[in-house]
């Protein structure tokens, strides 16, 4: 018989109580015992450096300063923890005041913080913070040293305006917080912050403009994140997904953003950002339907040349949306709608095709996600090379095979290049999959068929919320003030008010005299002002 089977083996239950007893919740007396709990914690990791200190005077008096390599900033730890400390051997110092001392007149860094427990020291020495412990103490000093190998603030890739801030947010949490609170320098952008995830206790930060956005939202977002009980947050998405009204639908409720003057200008109407640790994607609630059609450098431009680009934008969408339905329902049930030398050109290239227009069109648009995602997820250097390339080999393989029309190579090349022109990818690539339900539609009951599917769809986007907030707003329910910044842009000085749909507890966004008038008319107006501030004295 193998010696295994004579081996008493524990509980669960048993293996958790002794945990207990090895590892006490409070911060014990004997520095030797918690450096052997964090050793034991951390399964004595290289990574975590323990530097001890023993003072001269009184060998009793003995410190260690612990921090994870690689998470700190180590010309911080050197200059103003070590060295300072270093220098304080010379002064006498007794037992029970030593942090005292270390706090007031030794240790030199921005934050200084005192822990009991083990669960928030553990926290604070895996973010990036320094612990020093002391005999005979029980607590431990926290001192913010966090560092390490950062990316550089940088242009966002998937955001890029030709006008506007070139700043991008990177994965730090700090450093994203601080971005806008460059370009909002408000004692009222109030930010807040917890940690989620059960196993990485990331940080996530709350950030709005107290006096501005709506209490009942800011409480709604609390809500959400309190109840959110996953076993790790590695991205903003992990977020979004469970915090979102609709989790099942196609369309996204919750938008994100690289870009600090985005999240500057949706905290100035009355939204919340959502700041998560590690990502540089920001996510901003609630989210609107017209929203997903919009960038920052339209505000930075006339609005004439604002409106005409939003709504070459909702074009392109409706062409990526329905352009090849529209196709399959006229050559297959609606030919009188195609004039007669255009039909003639179609029937003579569809006449050798073996296939009907639905079979066409799937065959095309399934042959081109294959080509985007293959670009997507292929290096760099040669993604683009292997996405044109493909595309004009199997364009031109596939008329040359008669499997597919060239009709119906230029309406789906077409279509793919108009669901590139949406600046948001959540809403690309949902009209990228209705784009099949459509085209179904269009073979089964032809033009019939799409306008079905277009009162189902504008049903379901009208009943969707987002925290609260009627998505098709100011559209459904209709506020014709809030028109003015929607497929329309209108001029800066006309936005008056912020939106309506948001509840914002200060509706006023700026004054009304802001149109922009010749000289003469403008001592016009201040002679009438004045006049009416006499008259109401």
């Amino acid at each position: 018989m193998s010696y295994r089977k004579f081996i008493k083996r524990k509980k669960p239950k048993e293996q958790s109580e002794d945990l207990e007893k090895v590892e006490p919740k409070s911060i014990g007396t004997s520095i030797k015992e918690n450096l052997n709990i964090i050793k034991q914690k951390t399964g004595n990791s290289p990574d975590i450096i323990i530097r001890m200190l023993t003072f001269s005077h009184d060998p009793r008096v003995s410190t260690a300063i612990v921090h994870v390599d690689g998470l700190v900033d180590n010309p911080t730890i050197n200059e103003f923890l070590v060295q300072s400390m270093e220098d304080s051997v010379q002064e006498k110092l007794e037992e029970k005041d030593i942090f005292k001392v270390f706090s007031e007149k030794v240790i030199a860094v921005s934050s200084l913080e005192t822990r009991k427990d083990w669960d928030s020291l553990f926290q604070a020495l895996l973010s990036g913070d320094t612990i020093i412990l002391a005999d005979g103490k029980k607590e431990a000093l926290i001192a913010s040293t966090r560092g390490g190998e950062r990316r550089l603030v940088e242009q966002s890739d998937s955001e890029i305006t030709l006008r506007g801030s070139k700043e991008g947010f990177t994965e730090s949490i700090n450093t994203n917080t601080a971005l806008v609170r460059r370009i909002i320098k408000n004692p009222n952008l109030w930010v807040e912050t917890m940690n989620l995830g059960k196993q990485t206790n990331t940080d996530l930060s709350i950030m709005y403009i107290n006096g501005i956005v709506d209490t009942d939202i800011v409480k709604e977002v609390r809500q959400r994140l309190g109840r959110v009980d996953l076993d790790a947050i590695l991205d903003s998405g992990y977020i979004e997904q469970v915090i979102e009204d609709e989790s099942s639908g196609l369309f996204p409720t919750v938008t994100h953003t690289e870009r600090p003057d985005a999240v500057a200008g949706n905290l100035l109407e009355g939204r919340v950002a959502i700041f998560v640790s590690g990502t540089p994607h920001v996510l901003i609630v609630p989210a609107v339907m017209i929203q997903f059609f919009q960038t920052p450098e339209d505000y930075y431009v006339r609005f004439p040349i604002s409106t005409l680009i939003r709504m070459l934008r909702v074009f392109m969408f409706l062409i990526s949306l329905i352009g090849p339905a529209f196709y399959v329902a006229a050559t297959t049930f609606h030919q009188e709608m195609i004039p007669t030398d255009l039909l003639v050109i179609i029937a003579s290239q569809t006449e050798s095709v073996p296939f009907p227009a639905i079979v066409e069109a799937l065959i095309m648009e399934v042959t081109f996600e294959i080509l985007r995602e293959a670009g997507l997820r292929m290096p760099n250097k040669i993604s683009a090379t292997i996405s044109i390339v493909g595309a004009l080999v199997i364009g031109q393989g596939v008329i040359q095979a008669g499997i597919v029309s060239p009709a119906m190579v230029i309406v789906v090349a077409t279509t793919a290049i108009a669901s590139l022109a949406t600046p948001n990818y959540d809403i690309a690539i949902s009209a990228r999959l209705l784009r099949f339900a459509f085209m179904l539609s269009a073979a089964i009951a032809g033009f019939y068929g799409i306008i079905l599917g277009l009162i189902m769809l504008i049903v379901h986007l009208v009943s969707l919320r987002s925290f609260g907030v009627p998505y098709m707003s100011p559209f459904a329910p209709l506020v014709p003030k809030g028109l003015k910044d929607t497929i329309m842009r209108g001029p800066i000085w006309s936005f008056n008010e912020r939106p309506k749909s948001l509840h914002p507890q200060n509706p006023v966004r700026q004054g009304k005299h802001q149109k922009p008038l010749p000289p003469l008319k403008r001592r016009m107006v201040r002679t009438n002002t004045k006049e009416g501030d006499k008259n109401e004295s």
